[in-house]
């Protein structure tokens, strides 16, 4: 096997391009750097402090737990949670055990968390007690054996669970006295109670975790990732920050259920003695306080956010010097932007500069980022420590010259395993190239230059991003076309100052409805609710009497594009 063309070696400026990887699992690394820093503070909560020693102790507990209700080596256990300290536990005892953890956003539409479940064949699922409604409409649809419930009260002192009754929690719908469902508390002191076997050996190899994404062809896939792909993420992110040092604090905004969130946040904070300041809800007003309070090391969002924080006045005189990096990810941060951003990073006494990265579920996250010595308008940086980019010829494995727009596809120790349940899917994203690696391809297309820098250009699939997060249109097209009412639809994306895109819907009313404009969106709107995500649900639909289509007979969306786009451009 010969070493691909890697002109990024020679400009690391001093950065290894290869290291040795932990080849345990992400509990064996955890408990590991447990040992090395019991009393550096493993997360914040709304207040609280949890120490490595506790937090570990928290963990042997939960796995006890899960034994004790029968959940077995290989078996999925379902977290659809926000950034709680029960939702890290819960991911570190699942994975001591042997079981994998698959990982849902609790915001998802019912028919999507049915779907992420069946898929996953999940025995055991960890969520909220907000959401026991979602759960209780699709539990006659599911084989799950035990349903956990917790609050985000059940992590936090007298005081706070009081603050939080009195502004939160009367708020909340009760869960019924006689639903089925194992309390958090009760839980874990049965755990306690339980002397049986609650550790599985496992290696680097050996399934872990099932994220979320659209794959290739837009429609959502489980992604099967090692034990190894985030233990591997965890080294070449603290290889690639040797600014980093254990204590140091990352503010953990984005989502435990999002690669960037649970890899570079969370695992990659607690794989190497850091803080993790975990945030269950947040907008940018709460966020400028949580940087005036806690003061992070790093810091790590999408492009929304930082747009969000430069227009925010309680900004305006904090000193950020003590921020030692600053990371984009998650969407493409245009020039214009990061310019901005480093402006008012100097502005506000901070010594570095965003640095942008990229990457895809199917490798964790991020597995290319800007170095601190050197960079490139426009580029996305230079890729991980052992991780190779190539740029082919789109449809091909055939490599493109420098400078020239291609295919991104990039191979490491962070590829995944598969999309579950999707072998054809798989196949045609891990491809064996002719020097006998398995590379993934990407679905984007890029560049790179005779210096080894990475280009992002644009997606080849076509896909919306609003607020960081991705939609497929053709996803929400299907579930559209399948109400009555529906004789053909077409979703896109335009334009939006804060979201970065907002998703618009176009629909032609079947021929035979009679029914109003405005009765017919308003019944569209109430079934788009009970299959949709709110982050993906259309802003407006739109009635036409017929779509544009290209000359084979496809609706012809660029179109609509391009008409919206002229009215966003004309306002």
């Amino acid at each position: 096997m010969g070493e691909p063309r890697a002109p990024w070696i020679k400009n690391l400026g001093g950065i290894p391009s290869s290291i040795e990887y932990f080849e345990g699992s992400l509990y064996d690394r955890v408990s590991e750097i447990a040992k090395y820093y019991p009393n550096n503070i493993a997360y914040d909560f709304i207040g609280g402090k949890t120490k490595y020693k506790d937090f570990i102790k928290k963990v042997d507990d939960c796995a006890r737990a899960l034994a004790a209700i029968g959940v077995k080596e290989g078996e999925s256990v379902t977290i659809c949670m926000p950034n709680c300290p029960q939702a890290v536990t819960m991911f570190y005892a699942v994975n001591k055990i042997g079981a994998i953890a698959n990982l849902v956003h609790p915001l998802s539409a019912e028919k999507e968390i049915e779907y992420c479940l069946k898929e996953a064949k999940s025995v055991v699922c960890l969520t909220l007690d907000q959401f026991y409604g979602k759960f209780e409409n699709i539990r006659k649809d599911i084989t799950l054996r035990s349903l956990i419930m917790t609050s985000v009260k059940d992590e936090l002192s007298k005081v706070k669970k009081a603050g939080y009754y009195v502004t939160e929690g009367r708020k909340l719908a009760k869960v019924p006295q006689n639903a089925e469902v194992i309390w958090w508390e009760k839980f874990i002191a049965e755990g306690r109670r339980y002397f049986g076997p609650s550790r599985a050996a496992k290696v680097g190899d050996d399934p872990a975790a099932i994220l979320y994404s659209g794959g290739t062809t837009g429609t959502m896939k489980g992604i099967l990732l090692s034990n190894k792909n985030f233990n591997a993420l965890a080294q070449q992110i603290i290889t690639t920050n040797p600014m980093f040092k254990p204590g140091d604090k990352m503010l953990a905004v984005m989502p435990i259920f999002h690669g960037f969130g649970l890899g570079v946040c969370i695992h990659s904070m607690l794989a190497n003695g850091g803080r993790c300041l975990l945030i269950p809800r947040f907008n940018p007003e709460s966020y400028a306080k949580l940087l005036k309070k806690h003061q992070p090391n790093f810091i790590a969002g999408v492009p929304t956010l930082y747009e969000a924080l430069l227009r925010l006045k309680t900004l305006d005189k904090v000193d950020l010097s003590f921020l030692k990096g600053v990371f984009s990810g998650g969407d493409s941060l245009s020039i214009e932007l990061k310019k901005k951003l480093d402006k008012f990073l100097a502005d506000h006494n901070a010594s570095i500069k965003v640095r942008e990265g990229y990457g895809t579920t199917e490798c964790v996250t991020a597995s290319c980022l800007t170095p601190t010595h050197w960079q490139k308008e426009g580029s996305i940086g230079f890729p991980f420590p052992d991780t190779y980019y190539t740029i082919v010829k789109p449809g091909t494995t055939e490599e493109v010259p420098y400078g020239e727009e291609g295919e991104i596809c990039l191979t490491g120790p962070t590829l995944m395993i598969e999309y579950i349940n999707h072998p054809e899917e798989t196949a045609n994203t891990l491809v064996k190239h002719e020097d006998g690696r398995v590379w993934l391809h990407t679905g984007d297309l890029g560049l790179m230059d005779e210096d080894g820098f990475i280009y992002f250009r644009q997606r080849i699939k076509r896909m919306i991003i609003t607020s960081g997060y991705n939609v497929y249109p053709s996803q929400i097209e299907n579930i559209l076309d399948a109400h009555e009412l529906v004789h053909m639809s077409c979703v896109i994306g335009v334009p939006d100052p804060l979201k970065m895109q907002k998703v618009i819907g176009f629909v032609v009313l079947n021929p035979n409805a009679h029914v109003s404009e405005d009765e017919a969106r308003e019944e569209i709107f109430r079934y788009l609710e009970k299959h949709v995500a709110k982050y993906a649900m259309p802003k407006t639909i739109e009635f036409r009497k017929e779509l544009p289509k290209t000359l084979v007979g496809k609706v012809a969306y660029r179109v609509l594009e391009e008409e919206e786009l002229k009215k966003y451009n004309n306002k």
